[in-house]
């Protein structure tokens, strides 16, 4: 997944948004949150989180179960 293909936008953007920084607050948590995950939870890229969700659904499986079958 290192290929990217940019497209053009469906419609002109008008203005877009604008992120005021000076009413914002830094929020550390969201860092300390990134850094106390195991290193397998932690993803550098969006391609690196994708890889790993795709891995994952591919390694997965399913089946039917009868529900008098289940036991709680």
């Amino acid at each position: 997944m290192n290929t990217m293909q940019i497209l053009e936008p469906a419609r002109p953007v008008r203005g877009g948004y604008k992120v005021d920084v000076s009413r914002g607050a830094r929020n550390g948590r969201v860092s300390s949150e990134w850094f106390n995950r195991p290193d397998d939870e932690r993803y550098l890229s969006l391609d690196d989180l994708w890889a790993s969700v795709k891995a994952r659904s591919e390694r997965s499986t399913s089946r039917i179960v009868e529900t008098a079958k289940i036991h709680v």
